[in-house]
This record gives structure tokens, sequence and C-alpha cells, in this order.
């Protein structure tokens, strides 16, 4: 699944094409997406002028006139923004015509990801209301990552995972920084020290910051907004490395399975 740097490359890629532009109509092949779209969503969108284009955690928000639309990628979905659009295939789900003449396309093969419309603050959506801190942003430190994790015995990777301590970082990424904070990925998260935690915290700004400025790894069914893969993968540390020498000493990358996901990590750097 698109982790954080993942969208934040789409958000950039499709941003300067939308500012300003208004919606001509928006064209809904098919709603079956992982929540069945609004039947009344185009009407509601057509001629609005795109305000903005954010993100939250993964998900994109677009704002118009009215309100905003909702944008998960899911396991598979992508964007292009295409200036001459050839027939849409199979896969493509949704078209948004802008004033100009190009068409934003939204292609999701799997169908899990979601479109969805609100005319309140969206930060306040059902799926939006309850997530934690970005990882980005002046609220996440060491400090909120310590406090959160006193008195839990759950893995400290898995507890990095979770969205309500901060979001955006799935199991590539959450690999990675616990690599980079010398943090092993299956130590109890309660029995982290303060000091160890901020290192994890400026270990998860730069990692994603790297991946972001790389436009995220290229896993699967990932590209960019342009079609380009994302050069992340070539950065990796550990994620995927399993039985290689490990970049940081003489030992050998390990594979486990934490939560049932496969977990990378060094026994001899990651304490």
């Amino acid at each position: 699944m698109p982790e954080l740097p993942e969208v934040e490359t789409t958000r950039r890629g499709i941003e300067p094409h939308l500012l300003g532009q208004r919606i001509e109509r928006m064209v809904i092949r098919q709603r079956r997406l992982r929540w069945p779209i609004s039947q009344a969503l185009p009407k509601a969108v057509e001629g609005q002028q795109i305000r903005s284009v954010n993100r939250r955690a993964k998900y994109l928000l677009i704002e118009v006139g009215s309100g905003h639309l909702i944008w998960h990628l899911g396991m598979s979905g992508s964007f292009r923004v295409l200036q001459d659009p050839p027939e849409p295939q199979p896969h493509d789900h949704v078209d948004v015509h802008l004033q100009n003449g190009a068409v934003l396309r939204f292609r999701d093969p799997r169908r899990f990801g979601s479109l969805h419309w609100t005319t309140r603050n969206p930060l306040r959506h059902r799926l939006l209301a309850h997530l934690g801190p970005e990882p980005m942003g002046e609220d996440f430190d060491g400090a909120w990552l310590y406090a959160r994790s006193r008195g839990r015995r759950g893995a400290v990777k898995n507890f990095l995972m979770d969205s309500a301590t901060v979001v955006g970082i799935g199991n590539i990424y959450a690999s990675e920084s616990l690599f980079e904070a010398g943090i092993s990925p299956v130590r109890p998260a309660g029995r982290v020290s303060f000091t160890r935690y901020q290192s994890l915290a400026d270990a998860v700004r730069a990692v994603l910051g790297r991946a972001i400025a790389a436009g995220g790894t290229s896993l699967r069914d990932f590209t960019a907004a342009s079609g380009e893969p994302g050069y992340f993968l070539q950065e990796l540390q550990v994620y995927g490395r399993e039985g290689e020498a490990c970049p940081r000493c003489d030992g050998q990358v390990r594979a486990r399975l934490i939560g049932q996901r496969s977990s990378f990590y060094c026994p001899c750097c990651q304490r």
C-alpha cells in the first residue's frame, strides 16, 4: 500500500495541474470502490474551482468552492494528468475534466481506494478525525512518542505503524526508521527510553524526507502522477534485504514476522 511519501509525491505531482482550474464535469465509471461513491458527487463539484490540493496522512484533500474531495489511493490507486486522454481502460474508474481540457484520471485495479465528499471541515470526517500527528509536523517528536508508549508491551514497530501514534508510516518506512535509530523492531514500546525515542523521531523525519525527495518507493503498483517510478527503493537499507550484509556492521539483515508483516532488521545494530 502506498505510504506517506508516495501520497505526498502524488500530491506534488498533480497540484500544479489542478490549482485554479474549474471542474467541467466528473465521470464515474465504477462507483464500487472500498466504499461506494455517492451518485450525487458529479453534480456537487460541477463548475467548482479547485482552491487547494493538500494531504492528511495517506488521504488527498482537494478543496473546491463548496467542499472537499477526500481521496485515498488504497493498495493500487494512481492518478494521471492527461492532456489528450486515451480511451479509458477497465480499471480507470474516475475522470475529472478540467476547464483547460486536461483530465485527472484515477486508476485502481484492486478497487481498495476511496472517494468521499464533504461540505464540512474535512479534518473532522470520520476517516480523519482520530488520526495522530503528521510525522513532519511540529506535534510529532520524541516526547510525544515516549509519553504515548508508557505501559505498552507490544512491539515498537507496531506502535510506530499505529495511525493514532503517527500517520503515514507503513511497513517499509517503519523498518527503515527503526534501523536508522538503532532500535530493535521487537522491543516493547514501553521499554524504549526517552532519548531513543528522540532519535527515532529524528530518524522518521529523515527517512521520509529522503523518500519524498526520491519520489517514493516503487513496490508493485506505485508510480508517481507523472508515470515515473519512485527511486527510494535503491536507498533502502534493510527492507527486503534479508540475508544481505548490514550496511553498518559485519552483521546480516534478518527478517521475521511482527504483527503478520515481514520486518527487516540487523540484530547487531538494533537493540
